[in-house]
């Protein structure tokens, strides 16, 4: 299959032709043969790169979660690198000024709090307010069309769930801008380069495109298998795994007994996967350099997993073994001073309620669906 940046690097756009592009690019924006947007792009003679624009994580995606990324110029093109990630998340007019287009291709996970999204959907309005085209260079979502979750109440907003997406959203870049133009009615002048090959039901490893970490914390396809679930740790005391080789794969805290937990989380019945006990020390972030008692996620069946489900049941059955210890960690998050981290990542705080009232998950996850029936296009 073809992706998006393989199509425009063979065959060019009539958008963009002689204009002034700005790229929003990161380490994972390769085509199939692992050469990167901006090498492929820049020396075209239909149009022209004139900057570059980098998301969370940086443009060469060496920087860790939740660190701003600074402007700066490109040591290899000498091309302006404007940061999308700080303060500011939004282009503004002397990022954009003597810009005609912006050309966005960055590798999406298919979950709601993976940042990029909020990104495209910034720059997008941005683009529609200045009348500069925008153009989608579309790649897979990495967990096919599975959709799953609840739909966030918009008093919850936030760089983590904008506008209203369920937690696994089961669209592709593409398919949001389309679907944000339209709803929000921002009358972009949006262009998407579709995909040659793909099937909304492929996986990323039925795609035969080479995997490329979109973040210094998602090194395969199995940690964005679990992510949905398990980036929910992040709003608690509990290691995520980060720091170690397999981040939200691996999960625990040192007042943690990995067997009783795994044992505790085995008679849950959760479908498809496994739990296995272990021990892991975190070389940096929450518990750094200590041993921490946790398991690993091993996941048994990919159509049956329910990651976000999954993550809810885990911290609560951390809660219900250790009610003393477990945390919910303050603000702030992720630009967000007020609501709590947990909030904002389930956009809504009748979740985090349900935890802590030993409610029944599994029935909670009933009433979700219904609401997902809006999300349709």
């Amino acid at each position: 299959m073809q992706t998006g940046l393989d199509l425009l690097s063979k065959r060019g756009h009539p958008a963009l032709k002689g204009k002034r592009v700005g790229l929003i690019v990161h380490q994972a924006s390769v085509d199939g043969q692992l050469r990167h947007a901006v090498d492929l792009l820049r020396n075209r003679k239909d149009f022209r790169v004139a900057a570059l624009f980098a998301p969370e994580h940086g443009f060469y995606g060496d920087l860790q979660d939740q660190v701003p990324v600074d402007g700066a110029r490109d040591p290899r093109t000498g091309l302006p690198v404007f940061s999308l990630y700080g303060p500011r998340r939004q282009p503004t007019a002397p990022m954009l000024k003597g810009l005609d287009a912006l050309v966005f291709d960055l590798q999406d996970i298919g979950v709601r709090y993976y940042t990029f999204i909020w990104t495209m959907a910034l720059a997008l309005e941005a683009a529609a307010k200045t009348g500069i085209t925008f153009v989608v260079l579309d790649r897979p979502n990495p967990l096919g069309g599975a959709v799953e979750g609840n739909l966030p109440d918009p008093a919850y907003a936030s760089f983590v769930g904008l506008y209203p997406l369920p937690v696994r959203h089961g669209k592709t870049v593409g398919e949001l801008a389309v679907y944000f133009n339209k709803k929000y009615q921002w009358g972009a002048d949006l262009h998407v380069v579709k995909m040659k090959g793909w099937k909304r039901s492929m996986r990323f490893d039925e795609t035969g495109l080479p995997w490329v970490m979109p973040s210094p914390n998602m090194p395969t396809l199995d940690t964005a298998t679990v992510y949905a679930g398990m980036c929910l740790l992040e709003a608690t005391n509990l290691s995520e795994g980060r720091g170690t080789t397999r981040p939200f794969e691996i999960a625990g805290a040192p007042f943690i007994d990995g067997h009783r937990l795994a044992r505790a989380l085995e008679k849950k019945n959760l479908p498809g996967v496994a739990f296995r006990p272990l021990a892991f020390r975190p070389t940096f972030n929450k518990w750094a350099n200590q041993t921490c008692g946790g398991v690993q996620l091993h996941v048994t069946n990919f159509k049956t997993f329910k990651s976000f489900l999954t993550g809810l049941i885990f911290l609560q059955t951390v809660q219900e073994l250790h009610p003393r210890r477990f945390k919910w960690n303050p603000p702030p998050y992720e630009y967000e001073t007020v609501k709590r981290p947990i909030d904002i990542l389930c956009g809504t705080d009748r979740i985090r309620k349900s935890i802590d009232a030993g409610d029944n998950l599994f029935n909670l996850s009933k009433t979700w669906p219904p609401a997902l029936k809006s999300f349709r296009f």
